[in-house]
């Protein structure tokens, strides 16, 4: 019953999810965190800061994650095949039509507006995870270090986050960090 849940909530969130990794944090963290309470709101940043800097997709990244915690390899398959499944089926379908749609000016504008809505999706996201990360000065520091290094220089984020973490063992083991 736990895997066919976790598939389930995992695939309500995919339903749900455009604009990728990013504009899924409220929806996953409605679902996730509120609803099945499978994790806390700073255990799902976790999961997707390391999410972010493994290979693959931060949404598949965190969803296998979550299932692991709740239900061991199966769990982490299920979750897994929940988020990936209504993607999977929704493109098949929208392939297949897209193409012979994609030219006409009303389908072009619908799509221009769209990336304005992910935009202001991804912008709460960023909301959430400032308020959920930036709690003490030496956090709005590394902030705005890790923000101005990659808006001038084209560092992996692998570097940042592992930069992050050591920041972060350093200033706590400084005692400048609470534990």
């Amino acid at each position: 019953m736990k895997l066919l849940s976790l598939f389930l909530s995992f695939a309500r969130v995919g339903v749900l999810t455009f604009g990728g990794g990013y504009a899924m944090i409220p929806i996953l963290e409605r679902e996730i965190v509120d609803r099945q309470g499978w994790a806390s709101s700073e255990e799902l940043m976790d999961y997707y800061a390391v999410g972010q800097c493994t290979p693959g997709v931060i949404a598949v990244n965190t969803a296998t994650f979550i299932g692991y915690k709740v239900a061991g390899n199966l769990g982490g398959v299920a979750a897994t095949l929940g988020v990936v499944f209504p993607s999977l089926v929704i493109i098949t379908l929208i392939a297949g039509i897209l193409t012979n749609f994609a030219d006409i000016p009303a389908v072009k504008s619908a799509f221009s507006a769209i990336r304005v809505c992910v935009c202001v999706l991804i912008f709460n996201a960023v909301l959430k995870l400032w308020k959920s990360a930036v709690k003490d000065r030496p956090a709005l520091v590394i902030f705005i270090l890790v923000l101005g290094l990659s808006m001038f220089f084209n560092i992996s984020p692998v570097v940042f986050v592992l930069f992050c973490g050591a920041a972060g063992i350093a200033l706590t083991r400084l005692g400048l960090r609470g534990k």
